[in-house]
């Protein structure tokens, strides 16, 4: 639901709050320019020295303004003709014309009312309040995608248009919000919505039936500082019966033109003070930096429209459109979906179709949409999740699990749970094993035992489908055609060969960087641009399911790498082990952000065996600021696969890497990387605790036993793995 309200209107508002934003930031450097560049009156200036000095140089003043910015303003009428001059409060002599800035009057309209007067002031309170409901529901799905306040800063993970939306609006989300409420506080008053907050004295009789007094005669301006004057308006002077009217900070008051007397004054009320104190707000008047500061927020405004435009693209691109969608509160089926990089989608379009051909009402929905008071016609729910890194929720589920754990089963509705995973990975379903455990601990009803897909296999999806077909009294025949990303052809241009003489045959692959568009450069896609750990997805002949190899280099290397170990009766790594330079071979590319070297200046423990070293390697080649980049590396023995060997000592040479620890298994006294982490714990604790960040590659075994190794090693100073996961500083790419 909140999804929702922050999507649509952004995106129907879009272009409104941007000319809003644009329109905003470019007024608040005003005042500041104005206040830079106005003559400001000194600390003990008086209003009656003020009026004093004027008056002599322009005799036929009439009124004197003084602006929030220390600007001072002086009106007058000489021989029948009006002028005006901003002035310098040292001499009473102009200092530079008082002619409005054009510029900023089209501007003030333009942001104010689209220069359509009423109907535009109304256009643009829509578009404020339509900045509102964004800056609102963002802040919540930044809480719930960081886990709660307190970690409003955590780090992120996910594609970088994503990231990039959340890191701005980290930043811009208060300011917004105050821009918005003020922006819709001064239409209401614009349209006389709210009280009236002027507060004056009733005007005066006056019986001095004098003229001319000397403004320092006047207690009152004598004692008013020209730091409190808002505007000082002259009598007639030929009208005994006219006074002068002072309006300061603190109210407004009538003075005797004959005697200086103050004849009446009123207070300024709470509610003047408030529309003043937001008009300052929204304005920056009297305030200028404060206003620069929420013009630099409101710049966030068109850079956060743009990428979560992107990203809305990248949904839909990644979601198959589900035809037929029957609105939750009549449809009798529930499917709901957990995804992380959009595949399950494409088998939840097959499920729905299916379903639908055969007579039954379906609504399709993301798992983290979850909502029980909708589903008044429900007889079933069936969950489709994947399951995304160790164990955790994907990006279409979260929050799912938290409502089902505080919910009840539902009377008359059912639970299926399909999981999807790799079995090669320790944590396979694990997600869907916990969502069905869940349901089974709350009561809910079991239409199917929990089932699991390896490798989105479209067989046994298909043979899933057969039994959930028989649970529900149907005949359902699931044919999935999984729809791979676009690919592009991959030149070999180079391979080096090692791991022959311990028979695990391995090498390094380098690949010509496929040509791309200038589009797909700007918005990262495809091979557009992409970061060491990547991953690119190769689809062997014969086979429709693509395997992934974690990147080597990044973009700036200019190249496309990866690390393939040859396994027996391997399809993919067989073929590719058969490529020769000019052979070309089929892939796309995968973002896989959770493994990212971060852009701080904290060491890096880099842990690796066999072929999980390529994208350590990467690390230290793209190292150019020289970061300490500590490398424990496993394998079986340097003479045959000491994978980079040849780079090793010159990145050591060039402060790319400061220390190399090898782990030899094929030795007389075999050591893996988690004994060489236990032999220098001393370091390896000195360097975490000074904020180093772990990041793992290989095969799980071996990442499992780096895990408990580092269990070991940090217990003492009451530091665990799951704890540094927690703060983003333990990654894993395992397999």
């Amino acid at each position: 639901m909140i999804r929702t309200l922050h999507r649509w209107p952004g995106l129907l508002a879009l272009v409104l709050v941007t000319i809003l934003a644009l329109s905003g930031a470019a007024l608040s450097v005003f005042p500041a320019a104005e206040h830079l560049a106005a003559p400001q009156a000194d600390t003990g200036l008086s209003v009656a020295q003020l009026a004093t000095r004027i008056q002599s140089v322009f005799p036929g003043v009439e009124q004197i303004k003084r602006a929030p910015s220390g600007q001072i303003t002086a009106y007058w009428f000489e021989a029948g003709t009006p002028g005006a001059a901003v002035i310098d409060p040292a001499t009473g002599q102009s200092a530079a014309s008082a002619d409005p800035n054009q510029l900023l009057r089209w501007l003030t309209n333009l942001h104010r009312s689209l220069f359509l007067d009423d109907g535009g002031r109304i256009v643009m309170a829509v578009g404020a309040a339509a900045m509102l409901v964004l800056a609102i529901s963002g802040a919540f799905l930044v809480v719930r995608r960081t886990g709660g306040w307190r970690r409003w800063f955590a780090p992120l993970r996910g594609p970088l248009a994503g990231r990039i939306h959340v890191e701005i609006a980290r930043v811009v989300v208060v300011g917004l919000v105050l821009s918005s409420l003020t922006a819709l506080w001064m239409t209401a008053s614009t349209f006389d919505l709210l009280p009236d907050a002027e507060a004056t004295p009733a005007f005066p009789a006056v019986t001095s039936g004098a003229t001319g007094v000397a403004f320092a005669q006047s207690e009152t301006l004598a004692t008013t500082p020209v730091a409190t004057l808002r505007k000082l308006s002259f009598p007639n002077p030929d009208d005994a019966t006219d006074v002068f009217t002072l309006t300061t900070d603190q109210g407004t008051g009538y003075i005797d033109q004959g005697t200086g007397a103050l004849l009446g004054w009123a207070d300024q009320t709470a509610l003047a003070r408030l529309t003043e104190t937001i008009y300052m707000l929204h304005t920056g008047q009297g305030a200028a930096v404060l206003g620069l500061v929420l013009g630099l927020m409101a710049l966030g405004v068109p850079a956060m429209g743009v990428t979560g435009t992107l990203v809305w693209l990248a949904g839909r691109r990644g979601r198959p459109r589900i035809r037929a969608n029957t609105p939750a509160s009549r449809a009798e089926t529930i499917l709901l979906v957990g995804s992380e990089g959009g595949s399950t989608w494409g088998f939840a379009a097959t499920l729905h179709k299916a379903l639908t051909e055969a007579g039954q009402s379906v609504h399709t929905a993301a798992m983290s949409a979850f909502d029980p008071t909708r589903y008044g016609g429900a007889k079933r729910i069936i969950i489709l999740a994947a399951t995304y890194g160790d164990g955790d929720a994907p990006s279409s589920a979260k929050g799912f699990l938290g409502r089902l754990e505080k919910l009840d089963a539902l009377p008359h509705v059912s639970l299926a749970v399909l999981g999807f995973g790799d079995r090669s990975f320790a944590a396979y379903c694990a997600y869907a094993q916990a969502v069905a455990a869940t349901a089974a601990s709350k009561g809910w009803q079991e239409l199917l035992p929990i089932h699991t897909l390896d490798r989105q296999s479209p067989q046994e999806f298909t043979r899933w489908g057969r039994m959930l077909g028989a649970a529900m009294g149907l005949e359902l025949e699931l044919v999935h055609h999984p729809v791979q990303p676009a690919s592009q052809s991959l030149t070999l241009i180079s391979r080096r060969d090692y791991g022959a003489e311990v028979q695990a045959p391995t090498a390094i692959l380098r690949f010509a960087l496929p040509k791309t568009s200038f589009w797909h450069r700007v918005t990262a896609r495809g091979f557009g641009r992409f970061q060491v750990g990547d991953l690119v997805g190769i689809l062997p002949e014969g086979s429709a399911v693509p395997r992934l190899y974690s990147l080597a280099s990044g973009t700036q290397d200019g190249f496309l790498e990866i690390v393939v170990k040859k396994h027996p009766g391997g399809l993919c790594s067989g073929q590719l082990m058969e490529l020769a330079p000019g052979d070309m071979v089929t892939g796309f590319l995968r973002c896989n952000t959770a493994f990212h070297a971060d852009k701080g200046t904290a060491p890096l423990i880099l842990i690796g065996a066999g072929t999980g070293i390529g994208p350590l390697a990467g690390f230290i080649r793209s190292n150019a600021r020289r970061r300490p980049v500590y490398l424990f590396f496993g394998m079986r023995h340097p003479d045959s696969d000491f994978l980079y060997d040849a780079e090793m000592q010159d990145w050591q040479d060039t402060g790319r890497l400061a220390q190399l620890v090898k782990a030899v298994s094929r030795n007389a006294r075999p050591r893996y990387v988690q004994d060489a982490l236990r032999a220098e714990r001393a370091e390896v604790t000195r360097l975490i605790r000074d904020g180093a960040r772990v990041m793992v590659c290989g095969g799980r075994d071996m990442a499992n036993g780096v895990a408990d190794a580092l269990a070991d090693i940090l217990a003492p100073v009451g530091l665990t793995p799951l704890a540094l996961k927690a703060e983003g500083r333990y990654v894993e790419d395992v397999y």
